[in-house]
């Protein structure tokens, strides 16, 4: 089939695919112009209800309330009505999840307190299993996490993670979603090769949640953590959240109790005694601008279901590397995402020789993904906003870019 054949088959498909599609009305609800937006799992797109309720804040709320917002305004109950909002996109029951702080701050928080819960009557609990392929950042918390509780590092691929559990193991942190490949770890399997060691997992969530179901509650993850700004659309470094397990709340000890964990935080007593349940996952005063306006991004998800997201998720992924493969010279890239469905999370990842230059190009013609050194171009596919004739054309300019 001629080029131009190619051309016009895909574009059609893409136009039916997007007729097709149930989600395709959500994009509405977002800021978008004219550019193929394949960066969401950098920084998601802004939700057109948002700079309204955030001026509702600061005008209203700070401006003519005051002080009298952190009740009148609902201030001080954010964290935790808010954590509750994200719950069900995590596959979690209210009552678990705590939004607040940064993921880094949380991952220590929960890596610690991981340590904590399994040296509860077993002190030769020393290692922390740390996966190998981590974004950097989790990987110096998880050192020094490790320097902290007098523990040993040990860094290995997820694949390898059954392995290398044994009686030693205190804590596994683990990453849900590679972030440079794409790849989908088996959440539920690794959790369970962890219990049967008798050690506590920590999942990162930052590449996942928003984007496929996560079954926390379902498959007994202890600790999890994510960040709010990717697939969820929070904005530019929105708060993260702290998921803690109902049965372990009551033993989970924090290693940066602050005031506002505390069971009386307005008593202010110099001995700490942890509030019930997710509270204690709080530390300070929470970051009020930010965390309203993640509320309000938050709205886009009503009436939306995961499964139907990650169906569609896994569709534009399926037919981007189909119109690559279509599209792009042959051996100019190669993919770096799995194939199979159980594998994938909701990026493609492109290895090429020159990617730095070429997302520069892409970018330049309307194409926005993001590139990682040396040699990765990364595409991410956000089902809210994302149609099928979006990934036609990202993936023709790319055919074109590299001719």
């Amino acid at each position: 089939m001629s080029e131009p054949s190619i051309r016009a088959e895909l574009g059609m498909r893409a136009e039916k695919l997007d007729g097709a599609d149930e989600l395709a009305a959500k994009r509405a609800e977002f800021v978008l112009d004219d550019v193929v937006y394949l960066d969401g799992n950098s920084l998601g797109a802004l939700p057109a209800a948002v700079p309204g309720r955030v001026e509702d804040v600061v005008r209203r709320q700070w401006g003519e309330l005051r002080i009298r917002s952190w009740t009148e305004g609902g201030w001080w109950t954010a964290p935790e009505r808010i954590g509750d909002r994200i719950a069900p996109l995590v596959g979690a029951a209210a009552g678990q999840i705590v939004v607040g702080d940064s993921t880094s701050v949380n991952v220590f928080k929960a890596v610690v307190g991981a340590v904590r819960l399994a040296r509860h009557g077993d002190a030769a609990r020393d290692e922390i299993v740390v996966d190998a392929t981590t974004f950097p950042t989790d990987g110096y918390i998880a050192e020094s996490a490790a320097r902290m509780t007098g523990c040993t590092l040990r860094p290995v691929t997820p694949a390898e993670v059954p392995g290398v559990l044994g009686k030693r193991t205190a804590a596994v942190l683990l990453n849900h979603v590679d972030y440079r490949t794409g790849r989908l770890h088996d959440l539920p399997a690794l959790t369970a090769a962890v219990h049967e060691a008798g050690a506590y997992v920590v999942w990162d969530l930052c590449h996942s949640a928003g984007a496929l179901q996560v079954g926390l509650d379902a498959h007994g993850v202890d600790l999890a953590v994510g960040c709010t700004y990717k697939y969820l659309n929070g904005g530019p470094g929105s708060p993260a959240y702290l998921y803690v397990r109902r049965e372990l709340q009551d033993r989970f000890d924090s290693p940066l109790p602050g005031w506002n964990s505390h069971a009386e935080p307005f008593g202010m007593r110099p001995d700490f005694a942890p509030a019930p349940g997710a509270l204690r996952g709080r530390v300070g005063t929470p970051d009020i601008l930010s965390m309203l306006a993640l509320e309000a991004a938050l709205d886009v998800w009503d009436g939306v279901s995961v499964e139907a997201v990650r169906a569609k998720s896994l569709a534009l992924t399926d037919f981007f590397l189909r119109c690559v493969g279509e599209y792009v010279p042959e051996g100019r890239v190669e993919s770096l995402t799995p194939v199979a469905h159980a594998e994938r999370g909701s990026q493609v990842a492109l290895r090429c020789e020159d990617a730095g230059d070429v997302m520069k190009r892409l970018i330049e013609r309307g194409v926005v993904g993001d590139f990682r050194a040396p040699d990765v171009l990364r595409f991410g596919f956000t089902p809210l906003y994302v149609g099928f004739a979006d990934v036609e054309r990202a993936a023709r300019v790319l055919g074109e870019v590299l001719a």
